[in-house]
């Protein structure tokens, strides 16, 4: 697998990964940063309250230093309806400014438990048209049929599965790393 690191705003670095698998799997000290946006043909499977919220093969991964990968779901397989954006946003020092919004599925609201990039800055321009999610605020994410465990802390949306190694920051204690 190839992507695009953006150094700075003028240059691009080519780096490679294998596609990651539980015999071969990807240590997040090896990701970058600035982080990577890395196309996925990985079967995503967000599921709440017995509703399927995603269903995609089209999902993007973004990977940083020390991070799991957080997946950006494209909003043209999300179901219809249930995100509603609310007031409010935060600023990635990479990606720009964050649009947050509740899940509401099956009568129940999730507070801000998604976000996305409306106008993603240089290099992040992959992300607009995509949102991403908390796995911990749902009843269960999967990639490729595995079941994403939740990344420690309340800050970052990584998404845990066999294909990655840590250690993972996020867990009391790790946020100065």
């Amino acid at each position: 697998m190839v992507y695009r690191t953006p150094i700075g705003e003028a240059h691009t670095e080519v780096m490679s990964f294998e596609h990651p698998s539980s015999e071969n799997p990807e240590s997040v000290w090896d990701y970058p940063r600035p982080p990577a946006v890395v196309p996925t043909d990985e079967h995503v499977v967000v599921t709440h309250k017995g509703q399927v919220i995603v269903d995609t093969t089209h999902a993007l991964r973004v990977l940083e230093t020390s991070h799991p990968p957080t997946y950006y779901l494209p909003l043209a397989d999300v179901a219809p309806g249930v995100i509603e954006q609310i007031s409010g946003n935060t600023v990635c020092e990479f990606k720009g400014t964050a649009t947050y919004g509740d899940l509401v599925v099956a009568g129940e609201r999730i507070p801000q438990s998604v976000w996305w990039y409306e106008k993603p800055w240089a290099g992040y321009e992959q992300l607009r048209g995509y949102v991403a999610l908390y796995p911990g605020r749902v009843d269960e994410c999967t990639v490729d049929g595995e079941v994403v465990q939740v990344q420690e802390g309340d800050f970052y949306g990584g998404w845990i599965t066999s294909r990655v190694k840590g250690p993972f920051k996020g867990a009391p204690g790790t946020l100065g790393w």
